[in-house]
């Protein structure tokens, strides 16, 4: 089952990009035939499965793509809006596999839709008849493999058996009754042989009977009652074979199951015709090997220090050499955990292309970077803001073709997705060249509302103006659409980049455009961080969240505004005592030098008053557990050389 869920996904995720592809463009009959072979492997999984919903209408989808590939039905965002509906059903009965078992679901409508396709076909095209070429009635042969086969299935105990199976006049979906046939009898042995061949069987060119051989240490009896059991299925005739008789048969060529297989199995491989080698692992057992790395770095840095403390060299240069080995692990799990971003970026598509339709824009949606890997927990998470953000851009940014007109642009618009690595980051772009973000909208806004007051409007610069836009609640839209939400604005977003460990900035110019900037860590597992000391307790603060380190005596430390700040190279930067925020006692003395860290929130640069920067180290993120979820302030913990825990500081949410 598991199987059959993995492989029916990425079929739909094929479905899906292919029809958008055909859409544009209507004569690549590559595509479409790239489309017809998913249909109809995916209706060739789901009828040996006996998922009878998903086999009847992939049946439907599969006949509708027929007409396409003869010319006898053009492509029309009609017929394309029809298939995609179909999609839609495929994955909400997928989708309940998952969740328990299949389960009813009014998909009919979707098949009247499709056979309404083909009477569209039948009243404005001269058809041939829709009988299926019946194939050559040739008596069943076997070659020498076969009866050697068969003979040494009856030496070992196995009772050949020639079975002729009849299907009632009129039956719809043969090749599903056919598929049912072989499972049922795949239960009690092994089929040798049918005819017509399997691939017949499959494209429905045969009539209401098929024959097959059959070895199996089952009764007549049996046999005949598990094929009774399915229905518009009926033996006509089920004998012995004797294989004294077959040595002086015909050779013919040898046709089975298999080959079935193997054609579907050749959907799968890659381009050049090589067969992915690629082994399917569940997510859970990723996260375990992670845990195990992560603790053979916690012992590695417990070993270092008791290396250090007792001054044993050799242990110290095994310890090198571990750490060494370590790194290797550690980076050859990460990658292993490295998942594309296409998995994220397949679903947007199809969804620019409901939106513009639903609004009546023009739009051009470009994808680029989406091989572009990131660690599959990242991954999970961001799919959400994407689409808000892809949503917005749609809804306010992007203007209607006659407004582009207007302002001198083209009819249609331009919608970009981008993803990339900038060093051990990966960053994401949404870019549109619609019209841009109001600043001076913005401004007034912010300030009747009471985001910004009337002094800190005239005297801040665009871009902090900008930052406002990521205010609860904040909007500027002049009617709210059920598009884009109801007061759920850009802070939601924010807030999950933030989660991530990650930053996200925008840059817009009136009439031009927007593009909004994300840059998220490779990897939430183990990060970099740097350990500090305040009072008796150490904290790690993530090296991504961190600008700089520096040091200051008490005396350079002034007030304004109730809040304490220092001089940096001439900036104004605002201080934060950790010991205060965090509710611990001080180490340090009144006089002593004051470590500070200085971290970005965004745009916003803060500088940590601590008592001790320990050092920098790899760590292992532990989560707090379901009781200590949420805690301002605090991302995790994690386990040092020690023994002792430290609580990991979530610099987006700490002040």
């Amino acid at each position: 089952m598991d199987l059959f869920l993995a492989e029916a996904k990425e079929h739909l995720e094929s479905l899906n990009e292919n029809l958008l592809k055909l859409e544009r463009n209507p004569g690549d009959y590559e595509v479409l035939n790239e489309i017809f072979r998913s249909a109809h492997t995916l209706k060739g999984m789901a009828a040996t499965m006996g998922f009878e919903q998903i086999t009847e209408l992939t049946h439907e989808m599969e006949n509708a793509l027929a007409l396409l590939k003869e010319k006898k039905l053009r492509v029309t965002p009609e017929v394309i809006d029809v298939l995609l509906r179909c999609l839609d059903a495929l994955e909400v009965m997928i989708k309940n596999l998952r969740d328990g078992g299949e389960q009813p679901y009014p998909y009919h409508p979707l098949l009247s839709e499709l056979r309404d396709l083909g009477k569209v076909c039948s009243d404005h095209l001269d058809l041939p008849s829709s009988e299926p070429e019946q194939p050559s009635s040739e008596p069943l042969e076997f070659n020498e493999y076969e009866v050697s086969v068969l003979k040494a299935a009856e030496n070992s105990e196995y009772q050949p058996y020639y079975i002729k199976v009849g299907l009632a006049p009129n039956t719809v979906m043969k090749s599903v009754r056919a598929f049912m046939v072989f499972r049922n009898l795949e239960e009690y042995g092994q089929i040798i042989k049918c005819h017509p061949p399997v691939q017949d069987l499959e494209e429905e060119r045969f009539g209401d009977s098929f024959e097959v051989v059959f070895v199996s240490q089952a009764p007549v009896e049996t046999i005949s009652q598990a094929l009774d059991k399915i229905a518009e299925v009926r033996v006509l005739s089920i004998q012995k074979i004797s294989t004294s008789s077959l040595s002086g048969q015909k050779a013919a060529p040898l046709q089975t199951k298999t080959e079935a297989l193997k054609n579907q199995t050749a959907v799968l491989s890659s381009p050049g015709g090589r067969a992915l080698k690629t082994v399917r692992v569940d997510i859970e057992r990723l996260d375990n090997l992670m845990n195990l790395v992560g603790e053979l770095v916690i012992n590695k840095t417990r070993l270092e220090q008791i290396g250090l403390t007792h001054r044993l060299t050799d242990l110290l240069e095994a310890i090198e050499q571990m750490g060494r080995l370590t790194a290797d692990l550690q980076a050859l799990v990460m990658k292993v955990r490295m998942v594309p971003i296409e998995q994220v970026f397949n679903r947007f598509p199809r969804m620019v292309r409901d939106l513009a339709r639903e609004m009546g824009k023009d739009i051009q949606f470009i994808i680029e970077g989406k091989e572009t890997e990131l660690d599959r927990t990242v991954i999970d998470e961001i799919g959400d803001p994407l689409v808000h953000l892809i949503r917005n851009a749609i809804d306010h940014g992007i203007e209607h073709p006659e407004e582009r007109i207007q302002a001198g642009k083209a009819k249609t618009a331009r919608l970009r997705l981008v993803a990339y690595h900038e060093g051990n980051n990966v960053i994401i772009e949404v870019e549109d060249d619609g019209r841009g973000i109001d600043l001076d909208k913005v401004r007034s806004h912010a300030i009747s509302k009471g985001f910004l007051t009337e002094k800190e409007g005239e005297y801040l610069d665009d871009n902090a103006v900008l930052n406002v836009i990521f205010q609860p609640g904040f909007s500027t839209a002049d009617i709210v659409t059920d598009l884009s939400g109801r007061g759920v604005g850009l802070d939601v977003v924010k807030s999950k980049i933030e989660s991530l460990n990650g930053s996200i900035e925008i840059e817009t110019k009136k009439m031009v455009g927007t593009k909004v900037k994300i840059s998220l860590p490779l990897t939430l597992a183990i990060i970099q961080a740097l350990l500090v000391s305040v009072g008796k307790e150490q904290y790690a603060i993530p090296l991504s969240s961190i600008d700089e380190t520096t040091f200051i005596l008490p005396d350079q430390i002034k007030t304004m505004q109730n809040q304490e700040v220092m001089v940096l190279r001439g900036a104004v930067l605002p201080l934060v005592r950790l010991q205060r925020l965090l509710g611990v006692e001080t180490a340090a003395s009144e006089n002593e030098e004051l470590y500070v860290v200085v971290v970005r929130k965004g745009e916003r640069r803060v500088g940590l008053v601590v008592d001790f920067l320990v050092g920098q180290q790899d760590i292992v993120i532990k989560s707090l557990g379901r009781l200590l979820t949420d805690i301002p302030g605090i991302a995790g913990a994690t386990i040092l050389g020690n023994g002792e825990v430290s609580l990991i500081l979530d610099v987006n949410s700490l002040f």
